[in-house]
């Protein structure tokens, strides 16, 4: 069940990207956040409802709230037109706490390729705190681009191979490293690459929105 819902985490990073990117209303995105909001939230309850109080099953289920909270926030901020300070600081929260589910999915579940993910989604959400609570807007295109990018990598792809079956249980480690590689590699050179070709270009040139739309899922 959890699986799906990373699948839909997924789509909405990607929109939520692209609507950074000024290529999705921010009204239409809204929409969708709300549905995988709810579903992020009704998730979590149901599978720490059916895990008979095995801690472990709780705390893999508990971080999917961190997701769907912030779904729902940016939903409601986005069709309120609320400032977005409180979402931001919110984000900060987010990718502290996820540095400490990245640790234990390394240590309690010995999942390498999942603890680099939690990686991946603190440093996101770590943006939205630089964009949405500092206002850094020039990081507007940036955290546009890393946002699409994670929706497909931490996402659609893992769940799409963990529902299918295809999800390699040996190797991990080297996933890991794989995974680990290509998030440094990836977003050092789009970094790069946009101060490289659009010095001072301001931030509103990009039709960026005032919300991102965060991240989360949750891991399987």
């Amino acid at each position: 069940m959890a699986n799906v819902g990373l699948l839909f985490v997924g789509a909405v990073l990607f929109l939520n990207g692209l609507m950074l990117l000024g290529k999705v209303d921010s009204r239409a995105a809204a929409i969708f956040n709300l549905f995988v909001g709810g579903l992020q939230v009704l998730t979590p309850t149901y599978l720490i409802i059916a895990a008979n109080q095995d801690p472990k099953r709780i705390v893999l289920a508990s971080g999917i709230f961190l997701f769907g909270f912030t779904y729902l926030y940016v939903g409601i901020g986005l069709l309120m037109g609320l400032d977005t300070t409180g979402v931001g600081y919110y984000s900060l929260f987010v990718a502290i706490v996820a540095l400490g589910y990245s640790f234990i999915s390394f240590r309690l579940f010995d999942d390498a390729p999942f603890g680099v993910i939690w990686l991946y989604w603190a440093f996101l959400w770590f943006l939205f705190f630089l964009l949405l609570g500092l206002k850094m807007e020039p990081l507007t295109p940036y955290v546009g681009w890393v946002t699409a990018i994670e929706g497909w990598v931490t996402g659609v792809i893992p769940a799409f191979l963990l529902l299918s079956g295809y999800w390699v249980t040996e190797n991990y480690y080297e996933m890991a490293i794989a995974l680990g590689a290509f998030g440094v590699l990836t977003f050092a050179a789009l970094w790069f690459v946009l101060h490289r070709r659009r010095p001072g270009r301001p931030a509103e040139e990009y039709g960026a929105q005032s919300y991102p739309a965060g991240p989360a899922g949750s891991p399987g």
